[in-house]
């Protein structure tokens, strides 16, 4: 039997790590463009978000101000946060969840 503490907790790290990487990504990406330098490809923005950074995406749009005036971003990023809120509901609707005490 797999212990659901021990997988909730690897879950939470891991969506924790994927967030402040997805926070860290805005800002160096807002520095290399104050500096007119090499730039994060936009498509490893998405990268963050899509496996479980959305959050940490957004915070950093907006926080940082970066990118939010691209449609791409201000409309992407919250569709992906969205559709994974919906995956996460429908998983524990659907998929049954044997809750024993001992």
């Amino acid at each position: 039997m797999i212990d659901l503490t021990n997988v909730r907790m690897i879950i939470g790290l891991y969506l924790i790590c994927v967030n402040l990487l997805g926070i860290i990504y805005f800002f160096v990406d807002k520095q290399k463009a104050k500096r007119q330098s090499w730039r994060t490809p936009e498509a490893t923005l998405f990268t963050i978000a899509f496996f479980g950074g959305s959050i940490g995406c957004l915070l950093g749009m907006y926080m940082f101000h970066h990118k939010t005036q691209k449609p791409k971003f201000y409309i992407g990023m919250p569709v992906i946060l969205a559709v994974q809120i919906l995956l996460v509901l429908t998983a524990l609707f659907i998929i049954p969840v044997d809750f024993k005490i001992l």
